[in-house]
């Protein structure tokens, strides 16, 4: 098997790390580990100095150390993440300086049904021959034209220390979402001084900054970062204070592989999908995308700005079938917003999908009041002090109160209480209800849950022509017990509509007179909406 040593300057951006623990990947046996323990090869942060402190056996290193004066060599057997296409390796000794492995080589076999297997199964292939290690230092290999591997075993000779082993490639797709696990893969990245890019598409939320994607801090005007992404909800899990303060997304068809230089990444061929929509920290985000309608993509652009970090990018779609269309089997069909569950099939009349409340989606309409447990996830800006002797946490004004009606309409404000039963009519088959008429507010133009057993629908759109609703900027919400929402002046919305039990809401409104049918008006749609509930 042939192999090329390389430098570092960003030589696996294109490919997935296979074997980090952040996909599932885990150690399965190892011959010996006296000294520092192999967990430590998979994990995702670059390994820390622990210079000066010790143990009952020894010094401590984070990575993986065995006893010395091996008469053969030291093996460790790891299951990666996700099957898939090896192209190289990063072998790191980083601290280990007169005790790191001398040499080190790799086998490997694939067999995604198989039970684990010992160090004696005859399946293993040697992928990378024994090559030469240096102390406190990355090596980094290609391998041209390796096989497929669900497994890999990691040969030391004849023993030491090796801080991290990382395996790149390409990951075999097991289901059609546009995911990790279908094959997605991060193709180009601006910038990932602080976290890879190919983090983005890992299952699962993480556990700190250091598996997602950060970009260095930019002091230029209008600087933006960007990663493109293949066949793949926006999470700034973590990104408490370095998140972006905006994103845009684009997507593009394109059947052949493509050379991502700065200019291809600017091309007019992207379709523009999200317009620069404001981000808030440490959360997910759920946004519905535009221009997506009958037209296949095979790829992803998801700009930053002006830089930050995002833990996760999901992008819900449906695999185009071979032959069914002109465009190839693999480019995916978006649907109109991004959520982490699987896709149904498109109904026969226009469907709204239901997303999760959140500030920023709903910024366009109205604010979202409710408190943070962790204050760093509220929005930038938020003013935020102690109250109630201590016991309690003030969020001072999450909206201002307004009133649009002249001084001589003699429309006062005040509290009113709803009682409202839950709805009846969904569809148990396909998750739908149906939306038939929508009210304005004014007269002019998953934090927190307190009881998941208690939801409400937010239904809005804008006043358009004739001070009649704006259907395509239509977009529902569910929403918790623990959030408040206020409508901006000239919003549509749904009347209330609660979702599983009934509910009281305390509204505040501005009435004329006892708030008679003046103050209330009603536009039935030509054509019902089918809302699709989460």
């Amino acid at each position: 098997m042939s192999f090329e040593q390389i430098k570092l300057d960003d030589a696996f951006s294109g490919s997935t790390e296979l074997s980090s623990v952040a996909l599932g990947g885990r150690v399965l046996s190892v011959s010996d580990e006296f000294f520092a323990e192999a967990f430590h090869l998979l994990l995702v942060e670059p390994p820390p100095s622990l210079k000066g402190q010790f143990g009952p056996n020894g010094a401590l290193y984070s990575g993986w150390e065995s006893r010395r004066h091996n008469p053969r060599y030291d093996w460790c057997i790891i299951k990666l993440g996700a099957s898939g296409t090896i192209v190289g390796f990063d072998i790191d000794t980083t601290h280990f300086n007169g005790n790191e492995a001398p040499e080190a080589s790799v086998q490997a076999f694939y067999d995604p049904l198989s039970s684990d297997p010992d160090a004696t199964d005859a399946r293993w292939t040697e992928i990378l021959p024994k090559v030469k290690l240096g102390p406190s230092s990355r090596h980094l290999f290609t391998i041209p034209n390796a096989p497929s591997a669900t497994y890999v075993k990691l040969n030391m000779y004849p023993d030491g220390g090796i801080a991290r082993f990382r395996v790149y490639g390409h990951v075999k797709p097991l289901f059609d979402l546009a995911h990790v696990f279908a094959g997605g893969r991060v193709e180009f990245v601006s910038d990932q001084h602080f976290g890879v890019g190919s983090n983005l598409i890992l299952p699962g939320r993480g556990k700190d900054m250091g598996d997602g994607w950060e970009t260095k801090r930019s002091r230029l005007p209008g600087h933006k970062d960007w990663v493109i992404i293949k066949a793949v909800e926006l999470d700034t899990a973590h990104f408490k204070g370095n998140f972006p303060e905006s994103c845009e997304i684009h997507a593009l068809s394109s059947v052949n592989d493509v050379d991502w230089t700065v200019e291809r990444s600017e091309s007019e061929d992207w379709t523009l999908v999200l317009p620069r929509t404001k981000l808030g920290p440490h959360r997910q985000h759920y946004f519905q995308l535009e221009n997506v309608e009958g037209v296949a993509f095979t790829h992803i652009k998801v700009t930053i700005h002006p830089d930050g970090g995002l833990k996760r990018v999901r992008m819900l779609g449906r695999r185009e079938v071979a032959g069914a269309s002109k465009v190839p089997s693999t480019a995916y069909e978006l649907e109109s917003v991004t959520t982490l569950v699987a896709s149904k099939p498109a109904a026969a009349k226009s469907t709204l999908p239901v997303l999760p409340l959140t500030p920023e989606a709903f910024a366009p309409f109205g604010q979202v009041i409710q408190a943070y447990g962790d204050h760093t996830a509220a929005p930038k800006g938020t003013k935020i002090t102690p109250a109630n002797g201590g016991t309690a946490s003030k969020f001072h004004k999450l909206s201002l109160l307004a009133s649009s009606y002249p001084p001589n309409a003699g429309a006062t404000a005040g509290l009113s209480v709803y009682r409202c039963q839950p709805l009846k009519d969904v569809n148990m088959t396909d998750g739908t209800t149906e939306l038939t008429d929508l009210y304005p507010m004014g007269p002019g133009p998953n934090e927190g849950l307190a009881d998941p057993g208690h939801r409400y629908l937010v239904v809005v759109a804008k006043n358009g022509e004739n001070d009649k609703p704006d259907l395509k900027t239509l977009r529902a919400f569910v929403a918790c017990t623990s959030q408040g929402i206020v409508y901006n002046t000239g919003i549509w919305h749904q009347p209330m509509t609660v979702l599983d039990k009934a509910l009281d809401f305390t509204c505040i409104e501005t009435q004329i007179g006892n708030g008679s049918i003046e103050d209330c008006e009603i536009v039935e749609l030509e054509d019902s909406i089918r809302l699709r509930l989460p």
